[in-house]
C-alpha cells in the first residue's frame, strides 16, 4: 500500500486532476469466480475535426488516451483508445480470480495531462 501511495503522490504532482468523480464503476463476481466491470467515462471525446457551427472553428482535440484497471495492485485492464470514441465512453471487460470485497482501481489520462480514477470494492 505504501508503494501505490508513493506512485499516486509523483504522479499527481506531474499532472492536471479532475476534482469532480467522473468515472461510474460496478464489479460483481459470478459463482464462477468470473468479474464482470462496467465503467461510465464522463469525457467529451473530440477528435480536432470537427468544426463549431456558431464559430466556425475548430472544436479543439480532447480525448482519453489511456485507461487502466488494477485489481488487487495487478494490472487487469490496459486500454489505449482511439481518439474516434464517442463521448461519455463505456468500458466493459471480465477477469478472473477476484473475491467480493477485493479492490478495483480505475483511471484514465487525456491527451491534455487530465487524469481521474476511482477505486470500488468489488461485489
Amino acid at each position: 500500500m505504501k508503494r501505490i501511495i508513493l506512485v499516486i503522490v509523483i504522479f499527481l504532482t506531474t499532472t492536471h486532476i479532475c476534482h469532480a468523480v467522473n468515472i461510474k464503476v460496478r464489479a460483481v463476481v459470478d459463482a464462477d469466480g468470473i468479474t464482470q466491470v462496467k465503467a461510465l467515462i464522463n469525457h467529451p471525446m473530440e477528435t480536432g475535426a470537427r468544426i463549431n457551427a456558431k464559430t466556425g472553428e475548430t472544436i479543439p482535440a480532447h480525448y482519453i488516451t489511456k485507461v487502466n484497471a488494477y485489481w488487487n495492485n495487478n494490472e487487469v485492464l490496459h486500454g489505449i483508445p482511439s481518439p474516434a470514441v464517442s463521448k461519455n465512453p463505456y468500458f466493459s471487460f471480465k477477469f478472473k480470480g477476484a473475491t467480493a470485497g477485493d479492490t478495483l482501481e480505475m483511471s484514465w489520462e487525456d491527451n491534455l495531462g487530465n487524469v481521474d480514477s476511482t477505486s470500488i470494492n468489488i461485489r
